[in-house]
């Protein structure tokens, strides 16, 4: 049972939504550049323009369809209000940080149109093997904070309805569940490291006890089996494919020592770099607390004010679960 007084129950959900939005927005202006060409101009600090001409602060549609889920879950837990928010953010601009979505990814984009249309959200979500981008993972932290005292199935399965929304293939499902894993235990007070050899055990003989396919599992034996630390920069792949995602946030996490160098190494990988550094940064945001975001950086983040409001919300709210 993970209990936490108010006070640190706000700098959990603090550190878990600017933790993701700083590491968004300092990925957004070099988002889609090569590996190669980022070492030559490595990022450093908190810039603007660049890829989508956007000032320094600004975030993703990796924030936006978090904060979705955030503003959702400080109302009673229901699928379709997070499912109609998603499409308010599609359709209407709702949390967006200038007043207009952006950098939509195509199977996302997709299972909101359906959504539109009236689909169950919890069927919306593609289910073929190409509809694996990162789009669920990017979004899922929220989350935590909702099922974080509850047994490892209904965790499993409220991971698996949310991931759906947008993303339902079991891998992208996957993911989801084991990110929320490791920010669990973060939340739990434990070390980084013991949290990956034990997941190693935990994560693994749950996917086993649900007789889901063995070749899924396997696709995710760096985490589950392997030691991801002893891989090079070179052995990292940071496209926008989930499980690319999750493997170099996981790898950023545990070979750096700070939020800061966490996000940088992140974002410095090229290729989908919001989400790199989204995904890292909600998790490094866990780890070493919001006081450890540079100040300066989250100070810059567009609607600095609405998000901590919407942090105080849903601290609250998950007082009360």
């Amino acid at each position: 049972m993970i209990d936490l007084t108010r006070k640190s129950l706000l700098q959990q959900v603090r550190a878990a939504l600017f933790g993701i939005a700083v590491g968004d927005a300092l990925g957004v202006p070099v988002e889609f550049k090569s590996r190669e060409m980022i070492s030559n101009n490595p990022v450093t600090d908190m810039i603007g323009y660049g890829t989508y001409d956007m000032p320094p602060g600004t975030w993703s549609d990796d924030s936006s369809l978090t904060f979705c889920l955030a503003e959702a879950l400080t109302q009673d837990f229901n699928l379709n209000t997070i499912g109609q928010n998603f499409v308010k953010w599609y359709y209407e601009n709702y949390w967006t940080p200038h007043g207009y979505a952006f950098d939509v990814g195509i199977t996302t984009s997709e299972a909101i149109t359906r959504l539109q249309e009236g689909v169950k959200p919890e069927l919306a979500g593609g289910i073929d093997e190409t509809d694996n981008g990162n789009g669920s993972l990017m979004r899922i932290l929220p989350l935590l904070f909702y099922i974080q005292n509850k047994p490892i199935h209904q965790r499993y399965e409220i991971t698996k309805q949310v991931s759906s929304i947008t993303h339902r293939h079991i891998r992208s499902v996957i993911a989801c569940f084991y990110y929320l894993e490791f920010a669990r235990q973060i939340i739990a007070g434990k070390d980084k490291f013991e949290i990956y050899k034990n997941l190693q055990t935990e994560v693994k003989n749950y996917l086993i006890s649900l007789q889901i396919d063995p070749a899924e599992i396997a696709r995710f034996d760096r985490l589950l089996k392997d030691e991801i630390t002893s891989l090079s920069e070179d052995e990292i792949r940071s496209s926008g494919y989930v499980l690319h995602t999750l493997e170099a946030s996981i790898w950023c996490l545990l070979t750096t020592n700070t939020y800061k160098e966490a996000v940088l190494k992140a974002v410095n990988l090229g290729g989908d770099t919001d989400t790199t550094g989204a995904v890292t940064g909600g998790l490094a945001g866990l780890l070493y607390g919001f006081d450890s975001i540079p100040k300066n950086w989250v100070e810059q983040i567009a609607r600095y004010k609405d998000i901590d409001d919407l942090a105080k919300r849903l601290a609250e709210k998950i007082a009360t679960y």
